[in-house]
């Protein structure tokens, strides 16, 4: 069963979240997710909000903590993580 990952993001240092974004795209690739949204126009109806919102899909729950663990994103997160205030959030589809 495909699981979604839900990401909502607020960009506080644009150069490094940039470089962020080089290694993770590539990282979500190799471990066979999917950009469903990234970045594109959101209006927030309730609660909090953030300037940017993500989901990827992935296979399967092996598959997307495999991708999260991985020694590619982790090194992605070194960059993304200081960069700006997220939540980051698995979810399993129906």
């Amino acid at each position: 069963m495909a699981v979604y990952a839900m990401v909502h993001i607020d960009v506080t240092d644009p150069d490094s979240y940039g470089k962020y974004a080089e290694l993770a795209g590539p990282a979500v690739q190799k471990y066979g997710g999917e950009f469903l949204a990234r970045g594109g126009e959101c209006k927030q109806m309730e609660g909090k909000g953030r300037a940017r919102n993500v989901i990827i899909r992935f296979p399967d729950w092996e598959t997307a903590l495999s991708f999260y663990n991985g020694p590619e994103y982790q090194e992605a997160l070194k960059y993304g993580l200081p960069a700006a205030e997220r939540e980051y959030t698995f979810v399993e589809g129906v």
